[in-house]
């Protein structure tokens, strides 16, 4: 298989999730095809159930049982062409009151388990050549309070995809990020629920609203998409202008 097929055969970590649902929509809709990875069985099988894709249960960081289950994936897919890291944690916590537990988790959900996933399928397209997509956010560009443990995962796996795309472009494997702002998905519903926390974070998106799982989906399949062949090293901010342009308001102090 090559990347000029462009037909899209994905291994998508964390695929249950909000903007995993609709990644796996339009994948579905656009004639793709993925095999899905995270840590609840339920939620995959209804996942898995609505388009007849394959799953397994892992943790992204244990990077033995990726490679257990994306060998597994590739024989069910023909291959694979792309590789989906939508896999993380919020942590909304000033340094000083983050734990080395605090800490521990969210770089191992960010950034761990994204490197894992380079790790474990880019070796899979060196054939045939492919995209990884890993997800990076405003916050690793910006200075948003209480984002310390977040910004840093995050700085990080913008850091991986510049050296990844370069170590990996001869073999026409592109590695490429999604920069978002705040989604309004499961988990990060106790920030736009609340209307303190939701006025306060509306104000630094210049676009007036905040995302939907759908607009990050758009973002990450059109740079896992064969099309985009000349597109790598890249973080793509889809963020409602929160990574670049003055908000209209101030971000909350902590």
């Amino acid at each position: 298989m090559t990347e000029s097929s462009n037909t899209i055969r994905a291994i998508i970590i964390g695929a249950s999730g909000g903007i995993g649902r609709a990644v796996c929509k339009q994948l579905a809709e656009e004639g793709g095809e993925a095999f899905l990875v995270g840590r609840s069985a339920d939620t995959l099988k209804e996942v898995s159930a609505q388009y007849g894709w394959g799953f397994a249960v892992a943790d992204g960081t244990d990077w033995d049982q990726l490679d257990h289950v994306v060998s597994s994936a590739e024989g069910l897919l023909g291959g694979i062409n792309a590789a989906i890291n939508l896999a993380g944690s919020v942590l909304l916590k000033p340094m000083h009151l983050t734990s080395r537990a605090d800490w521990d988790k969210t770089i191992g959900a960010n950034l761990t388990s994204a490197a894992g996933l380079i790790r474990t399928c880019v070796p899979r397209m060196f054939a045939g050549g492919g995209s990884v997509v890993l997800m990076s956010s405003a916050a690793a560009s910006i200075g948003l309070s209480n984002h310390e443990a977040i910004a840093a995962s995050k700085a990080g796996i913008e850091g991986m995809v510049r050296s990844a795309a370069m170590t990996y472009a001869a073999k026409k494997i592109r590695v490429n990020a999604v920069a978002p702002g705040l989604v309004q998905t499961p988990l990060t519903e106790r920030i736009w629920s609340n209307p303190k926390s939701a006025e306060a974070s509306l104000t630094m998106h210049p676009i007036g609203r905040f995302g939907v799982p759908e607009d990050i989906a758009r973002a990450v399949l059109w740079l896992a998409s064969p099309n985009q062949s000349w597109v790598t090293g890249q973080t793509l901010g889809v963020d409602g202008g929160l990574g670049t342009l003055k908000g209209m308001g101030q971000p909350a102090r902590p």
